[in-house]
This record gives structure tokens, sequence and C-alpha cells, in this order.
């Protein structure tokens, strides 16, 4: 019987040059509906593979993989890699590259996809066992991740690669200009930091857009105790809150919130959404009951 082939080993991941050979053999051109921006530059992909710090033994999902540039440096590292298109178009491709290498394939879309079939069960205390890996097209992030945070707990890290402006929402914090609703539902969930930069270069086509590297890390237990104030509740108060941030949570949250209720959690009613952070939002939401 003929070993295995060592993961670790280096692949030949796809330069400028081969990536653009192999959308001209597929007969494919990058979607612009699709978000398509391919990373063509081995030192970038790879660099990703060591911030999300996986290895052997570690369990990896990739979403938006197209051509399996990032899949091969994640092949790299030994870890086992589930890898997720969308593009019909594309999958072929990405087959041909990965699957000899022991990578699953679906072809399906993120936002629809049976999370609990693909990555099964997870009901373990803590963040789960799987790594999410991505390189995200700004039209999707924000939904994607914030559904991931709220319904797929088998994913305990993230490390994403989107937009800037996307990027600094995600990990912003009271205080910051980017600071808004997402950033509170990530903060419940999750510590968030933007690691990395990425230039335009390295892409095909070159987008017009900055990219940032995010690392995402769930919490062992949400911010704030969920038997306290339920997440539903807080998010309730949350997009109230931020619909209408130039204005006073006394009128934002008007028909919701009561003058009591914000003495009760020491918030002062004359503040912005923007002037609260996940823990003043649990409390007000705790005073609600």
């Amino acid at each position: 019987m003929a070993p295995e082939p060592d993961r670790r080993a280096t692949l030949a991941i796809p330069t400028r040059g081969e990536v653009n050979r192999l959308l001209v053999s597929a007969g494919v051109r990058p979607s612009r509906a699709l978000g398509q921006n391919f990373v063509v530059d081995p030192n970038t992909v790879r660099r990703i593979a060591r911030i999300a710090e996986v290895g052997p033994g570690d369990r990896v999902v990739e979403i938006g993989a197209g051509l399996g540039s990032l899949t091969l440096a994640l092949v790299e590292t030994g870890a086992s890699v589930l890898a997720i298109e969308i593009d019909r178009h594309l999958t072929p491709v990405l087959r041909a590259q990965v699957e000899p290498l022991g990578v699953r394939v679906i072809e399906d879309d993120a936002l629809r996809l049976d999370w609990s079939a693909a990555l099964g069960e997870w009901r373990g205390s803590g963040p789960g066992p799987w790594t999410l890996v991505a390189n995200l097209p700004y039209n999707v992030a924000t939904p994607l991740v914030a559904d991931l945070l709220d319904d797929v707990a088998a994913i305990g890290r993230m490390v994403v690669m989107v937009q800037r402006e996307v990027g600094e929402r995600l990990a912003a914090g009271v205080g910051d200009d980017a600071y808004g609703a997402v950033s509170v539902k990530v903060a419940y969930w999750a510590r968030a930091q933007v690691v990395g930069r990425v230039p335009a270069s390295v892409f095909v086509p070159r987008p017009n857009v900055e990219s940032v590297l995010v690392r995402i890390d769930r919490r062992s237990v949400p911010a704030v105790d969920p038997a306290v104030a339920p997440a539903a509740r807080i998010f309730a108060l949350v997009r109230a809150g931020f619909g209408q941030r130039r204005k006073m949570l006394r009128r934002s949250l008007a028909g919701m919130v009561d003058a009591e209720h914000f003495v009760a959690a020491g918030i002062d009613p004359q503040e912005r959404a923007e002037e609260l952070d996940i823990e003043d939002w649990g409390r007000l939401a705790a005073c609600l009951e």
C-alpha cells in the first residue's frame, strides 16, 4: 500500500499567471455579482494560514474557496479542510486542485448551508472545534459572520479577509468611528481584532477597496449571561438604538425603555447608542424583565 502524502509538504500554490491560466482553461470570468477576487500571492495565503494557527488534528472550513489557493495553504499545515464554493463553474477546477489531497468540497451557498449537516452537531461547552478561514466578498461578510456567531457554535474561531470598512466594524469598540450594531453583536459572542492588511495588488482582478484580516475568537460564554438578559432582547434594543444612532437613547428607545429602566441600569438616557458597550446593553436589557 502506498503511503499517504504528507499534507505538510510545500504545495504548488497558484501564482498570478497560473490563476489566469486556470480561469482561461475553465472558461470562467471572475463574477462581480459574487464578489470574486482571487488571491494570486502564495505568501499571502500562507500568512493567513499562520494567523489562523491551525495544524495537524485541527478542522478547518473555508468559505469561497475559489481556485483553491488558500485551501492549499491550509492543507500545508496538516489540518483537515472542508471547502465551500458557490460557483458551479469553479467547483470542477477546485475539486481537481484539492480533492486528491483529502479536502472535502461542498458546492453550496454559505448563507443557506445546513451547517449542522456539514460540520456535525456541536453540543460541547465553550468554543467549538472548527476554525473558519475565508476571503469573504464585502456584500455577504457582515450577515454571514453575524449568522455564524448566532447559529453555528461549532465554529470556535474565524479568520476572515474582508473589505477594510467591514473589518473595522466587526472589531470596533466604544469610541471607534466604525462602532455599530454589528460590533455589539460580535462583542456579545466573541473577541475580535484586525490583525493585518492585505494589499490590492495580490488579487485578480484587483479590487477598488482595501482589505484587512480580522480574527474572531468565540468566548467560552457570551459577554452577558443569557439567564440575566436573553440575546434576542439585547439585540432588539441594539437594533433600535443604532437604527436612530444620532438620537439620544430616550428617543431612539422610546416605547421600549422607560425612564425607570435607565435609572436601574445606571445609564444616562441622553447618551447615544455608540456610547454603550455590550455590558451596558446587557444591563439595560436585564432591567426590562
